[in-house]
């Protein structure tokens, strides 16, 4: 019924030399981009409020593309933030199917605004997000203390759509590598709309116990792999599936649970392109004692996490617990997968 698939076509050889290839064009791009002062500053006098969101624009400082970033509060503790291109040469991939509905939202109330800083409070006022214009970032807080940040490693990243070039022989430069077409084995594939690959990093302040991303042969604790692999979201049918290997195997849930003894704390990364997710447990130091006393140190864990999808838009629902309990009702709030 119909011609073979590509990957029907395959011997057992090519599928595990494709393997590793199918990644390092995506890999390689986004590790160009190394922590540090991210180039996108936000336009806080483009910032428009109603009922359904806050929204404003960001640029990046260097290409000076515009990017449209919409902010919204659902019912149930939990957040969306968006991140489109403000006006793209043609309408960017968005996820269908998986939200059972649009989800209704409430209303962020500004609360704060002055050069450089615009806060967002929610209606019961037990969260505020606090976005810095530059370099641009949000930190999501909870009665006070820093739950999550977004972009405080400056890895936002975001290829917007460009016409084609003019010559499509890019092989002889790495640095081209993956950006109009990829060759896999004796396979060429073209990206007839060019690269579309979109990234950020999360930063989980006081976590260092991470779970989710299913499914991988891996265990129940997500490792740091910041020696080693990202793990993985696409789906293979491989012989041979190796134990505590980061690949994809059948299935892949863009569902990742932080937890601490006070709270439970989720990303729900939508986005059904190939992604990888790199995570990075480390342990930061908090000055504690007052001025007057003998300053002491403690340390605290944080969790980085970074998501890398190779098209698509950046739309993600920040769940808040704050327990795991609630983090499941959240995630069957949204989507067919909680059922």
């Amino acid at each position: 019924e119909g011609s073979p698939t590509k990957q029907e076509c395959m011997t057992e050889n090519e599928k595990q030399i494709i393997q590793p290839k199918i990644i390092f064009c995506l890999d390689r791009r986004q590790k160009l981009l190394c922590p540090g002062k991210s180039l996108y500053r936000a336009l806080l006098d483009s910032v428009t409020s109603s009922d359904e969101n806050v929204k404003f624009q960001i640029i990046h400082e260097e290409h000076k593309v515009l990017l449209q970033v919409e902010i919204c509060e659902i019912g149930g503790n939990i957040f969306r933030l968006k991140i489109d291109e403000a006006s793209p040469l043609r309408a960017r991939y968005k996820v269908p199917d998986v939200l059972i509905k649009e989800p209704t939202t409430q209303r962020l109330f500004i609360s704060q605004k002055e050069p450089g800083i615009l806060v967002l409070s929610s209606v019961n006022e037990d969260y505020k997000l606090q976005v810095t214009a530059y370099p641009f970032q949000v930190e999501l807080q909870s009665k006070g203390e820093t739950v999550l940040s977004m972009n405080s490693n400056g890895l936002l990243y975001f290829e917007h759509l460009r016409p084609p070039p003019k010559v499509r022989i890019f092989w002889e430069k790495q640095e081209d590598l993956g950006l109009w077409q990829e060759k896999f084995g004796s396979f060429l594939d073209i990206k007839a709309h060019g690269p579309s690959s979109v990234g950020m990093d999360f930063s989980l302040h006081g976590f260092d116990h991470v779970y989710g991303i299913p499914q991988h042969t891996e265990a129940l604790l997500l490792k740091n792999t910041s020696d080693g692999d990202a793990y993985r979201l696409y789906n293979l049918d491989i012989f041979g599936h190796k134990i505590h290997d980061k690949i994809g195997i059948y299935g892949s849930v863009p569902l990742l649970l932080a937890h601490k003894p006070n709270r439970t704390t989720g990303i729900f990364w939508l986005n059904s392109s190939e992604t990888l997710v790199d995570i990075n447990t480390k342990a930061v130091h908090m000055l504690s004692g007052s001025a007057a006393e003998t300053a002491k140190q403690r340390a605290m864990p944080l969790t980085d996490v970074r998501w890398m999808s190779e098209s698509g838009i950046i739309d993600v629902f920040l769940l808040m617990g704050p327990t795991a309990f609630d983090i499941f009702k959240q995630f069957a709030q949204l989507t067919d997968m909680g059922k």
